[in-house]
């Protein structure tokens, strides 16, 4: 997607499975566009940082913004598994983009890396919304200001991102992040099984990376598709109906939770593949009693382009000193710092945890580090 002005002025959509097995396409979309700037996948999140910046760009890509291993990479490539394709497949798309541009790529953070988010909701946390969920998160806000003709620092809402694997949702309180749960810490998911209890964790051997894509509701199902789910619903059809409700049940209990974090927030702005469902954003409005629920407005332009896109170019826009300057300095996005693995307390974790700190200041120039969490 290319932004002039504020405007989308030309987009394109790759599907997930193409890019996981060619990732070259995307490549040569990016290039034939010979854009100003470039925002690149950025994963888990990183402080914002310029491809000029980054020293090994693939240990960067692998370690610091997918938190995996060429290790795991390799290991699950040879299984099959579709998400770990998409991995390798943007780990690559990094490397050429750092080495083929430099300073014209940018690299954003998440939620957890954010100043505006209290260190102590982060314990023992990694996920509490991508770098892409932060990304729809910032659309939101600044498409709300402008919807209610407020300044950013009257904003207040929760963003609840229902993506095809994973949701996320994301508490604003006067136009800033402040909490956040992200698709392996939230309730159960389309892919992913959430939240598990440890009990469960501690029983089960041999974890893969990719097993954090497994475990929700399509696997105890069979069926990929959450519109089937609704119209099962509304026929009586078990198990899916259950299920459905166990979906929706779940994303209201998460939003509950932002609540807790923007007490003052009077809606819920859905966007993801899954927002479009009618039926979702009906029982949510029902359950979620004196709440606004509503769907993504699209920035100016925009037809076919994910939300998550749509956040990345205003936030890129925002910070080369473009039209979305002040909506970034507002977020505090540019104070961003450390790595997702700061704030890990448990001893099981504290080779993990070295382990990303060290990938993060090895692989890049001037590391942004915390000096309230970097050990």
């Amino acid at each position: 997607m290319v932004i002039e002005g504020g405007d989308v002025v030309e987009e394109k959509s790759f599907s997930t499975s193409l890019i996981a097995t060619n990732p070259e396409v995307l490549v040569e979309y990016v290039e034939s566009r010979g854009a100003d700037y470039i925002v690149a996948p950025s994963g888990y999140g990183v402080p914002v940082t310029r491809g000029d910046e980054v020293t090994d760009p693939r240990r960067f890509a692998v370690e610091v913004l997918l938190l995996s291993s060429e290790e795991d990479l390799e290991r699950g490539v040879r299984s099959g598994e579709v998400g770990v394709w998409v991995y390798s497949a943007l780990a690559r798309v990094v490397e050429h983009l750092v080495k083929a541009h430099g300073p014209r790529v940018l690299f954003i953070p998440s939620i957890v890396l954010l100043p505006t988010v209290p260190w102590y909701r982060k314990i023992n946390r990694v996920d509490m919304g991508t770098a892409d969920k932060l990304a729809s998160t910032v659309l939101a806000l600044h498409n709300y200001s402008v919807r209610e003709s407020v300044d950013y620092e009257q904003v207040d809402l929760v963003l609840a991102e229902l993506g095809y694997g994973y949701t996320a949702v994301v508490a604003v309180s006067r136009g800033k992040v402040v909490d956040g749960v992200g698709g392996t810490t939230a309730s159960t998911g389309t892919l992913t099984a959430g939240a598990l209890d440890s009990e469960v964790v501690a029983h089960g051997a041999n974890w893969d990376r990719w097993d954090v894509f497994r475990g929700g509701l399509f696997h105890y199902a069979g069926v990929y598709d959450l519109e089937l789910y609704a119209k099962a619903y509304e026929r009586g059809e078990e198990p899916y109906a259950s299920l459905f409700k166990l979906y929706v049940e779940s994303l209201a209990k998460d939003i509950a939770r932002a609540l807790v974090s923007a007490p003052k927030a009077r809606v819920v702005v859905l966007s993801g593949r899954y927002s479009r469902v009618e039926l979702v954003r009906k029982l949510l409005a029902e359950t979620l009693r004196g709440l606004e629920v509503v769907e993504a407005t699209p920035l100016r332009g925009a037809r076919v382009s994910k939300e998550s896109a749509q956040g990345y170019a205003l936030i890129g826009s925002g910070l080369v000193g473009g039209e979305f300057k002040e909506l970034v300095e507002h977020t505090e996005i540019l104070r961003a710092c450390g790595t997702v693995a700061d704030y890990l307390v448990h001893p099981k974790l504290a080779e993990f945890k070295k382990r990303v700190q060290r990938a993060y200041v090895e692989s890049v120039v001037k590391p942004k580090l915390c000096a309230e969490s970097y050990t």
